[in-house]
């Protein structure tokens, strides 16, 4: 498969602006390589319904400007349904564990979340900023706005909020220092159910 190909599929994983830098490394070729390879994937997508979008040192994938109307359609069709239990478990995970990068988001929930993720920040109940700590991902809390539709002024005055943060925290730590561990399916469950029955209430 050529490099033009491989990166489409980072492109179309990520959901996101993901730095030149970044896709070289995964990729192990240089920036200059990556960016001919942008050339290519650029011309393999003339007549397709996606655009490859640059933007100083990252890129990311979008829809077609042709196809704009019909997908600001299907947007709004989408934005007006409810959020749906993808959208709570991440919203859960968001307010009780922010800032929190997507790749942890994803850890605990099991299945990747940039789909869901990304209409919960075109619906303006998340946001996102660079993470300090590795300018290749970001971090994401819940917006203001979201605060104001649950009627409250800080997400520490949550119901059990303290409690529940400490479970993710210690999850996500454990995470790190026993990957592959029999008991972590269990524990992501439990985060699951706990966070669901709590936005229940």
């Amino acid at each position: 498969m050529e490099l033009s190909s491989y990166i489409e599929a980072i492109l179309f994983l990520e959901g996101e602006p993901i730095k030149i830098k970044r896709l070289a490394e995964i990729l192990n070729k240089s920036e200059k390589q990556i960016n001919e390879a942008f050339e290519v994937l650029d011309k393999n997508l003339e007549h397709r319904g996606i655009k490859l979008i640059k933007k100083g040192n990252e890129a990311m994938l979008s829809t077609a400007p042709e196809a704009t109307k019909i997908c600001e359609d299907i947007s709004k069709e989408e934005f007006n349904k409810d959020i749906g239990r993808a959208g709570l478990e991440i919203l859960a995970t968001v307010i009780y564990r922010s800032p929190i990068s997507r790749a942890d988001i994803d850890y605990i929930r099991g299945v990747n979340s940039s789909f869901s993720l990304r209409n919960l920040l075109v619906r303006g109940l998340v946001e996102r900023k660079t993470n300090p700590k590795d300018g290749r991902s970001y971090l994401y809390s819940p917006s203001f706005r979201f605060l104001q539709f649950l009627g409250v002024t800080d997400v520490k005055k949550l119901p059990e909020y303290e409690n529940f943060s400490k479970i993710v925290e210690q999850f996500i730590e454990n995470s790190e220092e026993e990957t592959g561990s029999e008991i972590q399916p269990a524990a992501v469950q439990e985060i699951k159910e706990e966070i669901k029955n709590e936005m229940a209430k």
